[in-house]
Formats: structure tokens, C-alpha cells, sequence
């Protein structure tokens, strides 16, 4: 039998697809390389809110803060600085929303695609019931993106998308980057109120005192809220890629069945490299590649035992013993 880690590592609660033949084969030109985005109301409308806070954020501290004030060298600093990071942050948000985080090809569960493996006896292979593929070792399935992800973490209504395999970067470094805009806006915001208290109000802002006052108490809470939220999610995420290990593993309390790599050769992994300006840069890569569609199966780690095809708890099993046996129903 299998082993617990083994039969309960997924969600999955109906067998749809249990017998390979049923499973329809993938598109022809399926291709990871097409933009991906997530057709997820919720996550749509999260997505646009993150773009208005930054920009409402962007507009008080321009026109409320800065423009008025009377030192060029002050405005002109504090003005690059802010709009350099908010750049990055959305240019960041924006690659973590459109990068396919590491799907698995939909629907490639079928016997010839199984027999292609050529798997020895023996093995075992994991087949999603909902989307019919065919599921590499740590791969999850995400019912808001209805695939299953490689090395999913999360699913983020914020990026209207997982956060996987090929897309935690950008997702780390829009948490780091709105962290930075929140707490130098905040900084802004306590210089500009102390300014106001030692000006007249009517001229420390274009607006009205009671406008200006509103703006910059919105700009506080968003801030600080910001800051708290994004903060603990950079920390966490940093803390998932120095343990190699996924919220969702880590959710489940999973024993790993794969060889942990180093803290260092996992932010390699995530970062793209040795560490260097990249590092920081949304439009660099990581060292993930596109998996060969050849070989986008996985043998849940250790395959010794020997597994009867059927459905075992929650997950479908296929054993590879002289060729494909048939999954039925136990």
C-alpha cells in the first residue's frame, strides 16, 4: 500500500477520469509560451484594485506632497525614488499575473502519452482526476486556475494567479517593492504633517486643509497596511525558497520525498543565478526551464512498492508493471 504522504498529497475528492483511455489528448499547439492569464472574476478585480492603491498612493504623494513643496532637492529625490519603486512593483505585479507559474499540460493522462514514458516496471505514475494530467512529484491542483501547478505555493487573488515554479520571483519582489513604497510613504507622510504643523496649512498643499488632511490619513492606513501584509508575505516566501519547501507542503505537514537543495542553490533557482542586480529585476528569469513534455510525469519519489491501478484515497494511482493496467474502480 501506499504510503500516507503518498495517498492524501492531493484534494482531489472524485475520480472523473480514472481509466487513462478516457483522457483526451492535449492540444497540438499547446504552448507554455502564450501569455497566460487567469479568467477569474475575484482575482480581476483584486488585481485592479492593487494597480489603484499604487496609483492613488502615486497621485497624494505627488500632488499632495511633493509638487508643493518648496524644496526642489527633496521633491526631486524622494520623487524618483517613489516612482522607481512603484514602477517595479507593478512591472513586478504585472509578470507574477502573466507567467504561466508552471502548469502541467492538461489532459496528457492518456495511455499512449503513459506508454511514451517508458516507465519500468513497477514505477507508479499520479494522475489528476480533475484536469487528466498526469502529475509531476510536488504538483498541486488549483481549482481557481483548474491546473495543476509545479511547486505551487498559493494561489494569490492579488496576481490573480499561483504562485509556482517560474513565477515566485516576480511575486517576491512585488511584496518587496510595495513594502518599500508603503514604508517611505509613510516616512513622507510624517515629514510632510510635522512641515504642515510649522507652515500655514493653506501653504504646505494645493488642496484645502481638510482635503490635504484626508488624503494623507488614507495614504497612512494604506501604508502601514501594506507594509504589515507584504512584509510577512516576503518574509514567508523567502523562508519557502531557503527550505525548499511549498506553504502547501508545509500546510499538510508532507515529509519530503525529494532531495532538498541548499538555501543558496534555492535562491539561485528562484533568482536566476548568482547573485547580482538581476536579482532584483522583474525582467530577468529564473533558472527554471519549461519541463520536456516528454517528461512531465512523476513518480511521487520513491516508486518500489508495488501499487494496484485504482483509486487509492484520494488519489489516482497507475502502476507500470509490464505495461499499462487498467484503473477500475475499487
Amino acid at each position: 500500500m501506499p504510503t500516507p504522504n503518498h495517498r492524501f498529497r492531493d484534494i482531489e475528492r472524485t475520480a472523473e477520469y480514472l481509466q487513462p483511455e478516457k483522457c483526451l489528448p492535449p492540444p497540438i499547439d499547446y504552448s507554455m509560451d502564450k501569455v497566460w492569464f487567469i479568467k477569474d472574476g475575484c482575482g480581476i478585480a483584486c488585481a485592479i484594485v492593487t494597480w489603484f492603491l499604487v496609483f492613488y498612493a502615486e497621485f497624494v504623494v505627488l500632488f499632495v506632497m511633493l509638487l508643493p513643496s518648496k524644496n526642489l532637492v527633496y521633491s526631486t529625490i524622494n520623487g524618483i525614488i517613489f516612482n522607481v519603486l512603484a514602477f517595479l512593483a507593478l512591472a513586478s505585479h504585472l509578470r507574477a499575473m502573466i507567467t504561466d507559474p508552471g502548469a502541467v499540460p492538461k489532459g496528457n493522462a492518456t495511455k499512449e502519452f503513459i506508454e511514451s514514458l517508458q516507465l519500468k516496471p513497477g514505477q507508479v505514475v499520479y494522475k489528476c482526476p480533475k484536469c487528466c494530467s498526469i502529475k509531476p512529484d510536488r504538483a498541486h491542483h488549483c481549482s481557481v486556475c483548474k491546473r495543476c501547478i509545479r511547486k505551487m505555493d498559493h494561489h494569490c487573488p492579488w496576481v490573480n494567479n499561483c504562485v509556482g515554479e517560474n513565477n515566485q520571483k516576480f511575486f517576491v519582489l512585488f511584496t518587496m517593492y510595495i513594502a518599500l513604497i508603503s514604508l517611505h510613504a509613510l516616512i513622507m507622510v510624517g515629514f510632510h504633517f510635522l512641515y504642515c504643523f510649522e507652515e500655514d496649512w493653506t501653504k504646505c498643499s494645493s488642496f484645502s486643509p481638510p482635503t490635504t488632511v484626508i488624503l494623507l490619513i488614507l495614504l497612512c492606513f494604506e501604508g502601514l497596511l501594506f507594509l504589515i501584509f507584504t512584509s510577512v508575505m516576503f518574509g514567508t516566501q523567502v523562508h519557502s525558497i531557503c527550505t525548499d519547501e511549498t506553504g502547501i507542503e508545509r500546510l499538510k505537514k508532507e515529509n519530503p520525498t525529494w532531495e532538498k537543495t541548499s538555501s543558496w542553490e534555492g535562491m539561485r533557482q528562484a533568482f536566476g543565478g548568482s547573485i547580482s542586480p538581476a536579482w532584483l529585476s522583474p525582467f530577468s528569469r529564473t533558472l527554471y526551464h519549461k519541463v520536456p513534455y516528454d517528461a512531465e510525469a512523476g513518480t511521487g519519489g520513491k516508486s518500489s512498492e508495488i501499487v494496484t491501478g485504482r483509486l487509492e484515497g484520494h488519489v489516482e494511482v497507475i502502476e507500470i508493471g509490464g505495461g499499462i493496467s487498467q484503473c477500475t474502480n475499487s
